[in-house]
C-alpha cells in the first residue's frame, strides 16, 4: 500500500438514513447486464414503500428494455458527493440497492398519468417523436440496499 494515499472513513448508513435519501434525492444510475456486456442509465426514480420505480421512454429500436429483460440482478446507485477546497474535508453518500427488475403491469396504480408526472421529472427525448415513445414504468424490488457516508 502506498504510505502517501488519502483515506476517508465510512460509516454504514442507517435504514431510515437510506429511505431519506431515495426519497429526496430522485436520480441515480441503473446498471444491466446480458452475459459479458453491460449498460448503465441515468435515471430519474421514485421511492415509495420500499420499491424503487422507473419511468422509461422506449422506442422500438432501443436497447434498455432488452437489457433490462436479460438481466437477473440489477444495481441501482444513488450518490451526493460535496467537494470542499481542502478534499480532507469533502462529504458525500452512497446507496446501492441490488435485486430483480421487471416491469410494471399496465393495471398497477402507479400508471396512473397525474401521478407519474408528479412523481418523475419530464421524459427526456431525443430525436424521436413524441408518438414513437412508450411510456413504461419497471420496479426494482431491491433483495438488498446498503448505504455508506463519511
Amino acid at each position: 500500500m502506498d504510505p502517501d494515499a488519502r483515506f476517508a472513513y465510512t460509516r454504514a448508513m442507517s435504514d431510515d438514513e437510506i429511505e431519506s435519501a431515495l426519497r429526496d434525492v430522485g436520480h441515480g444510475v441503473l446498471s444491466l447486464a446480458d452475459d459479458d456486456e453491460s449498460y448503465a442509465i441515468p435515471l430519474y426514480h421514485h421511492y415509495e414503500d420500499g420499491t424503487i420505480f422507473f419511468r422509461l421512454g422506449e422506442t422500438p429500436d432501443n436497447r434498455k428494455a432488452d437489457f433490462i429483460e436479460a438481466t437477473g440482478t440489477a444495481t441501482y446507485v444513488v450518490f451526493e458527493a460535496e467537494e470542499t477546497a481542502d478534499p480532507a474535508a469533502e462529504r458525500g453518500w452512497s446507496v446501492i440497492a441490488r435485486g430483480p427488475i421487471q416491469r410494471v403491469p399496465r393495471s398497477h396504480t402507479a400508471y396512473d398519468i397525474e401521478s407519474i408526472n408528479e412523481q418523475f421529472a419530464p421524459i427526456r427525448i431525443f430525436d424521436e417523436a413524441h408518438d414513437e415513445v412508450a411510456l413504461t414504468l419497471y420496479e426494482l424490488q431491491a433483495d438488498a440496499i446498503t448505504g455508506r457516508q463519511n
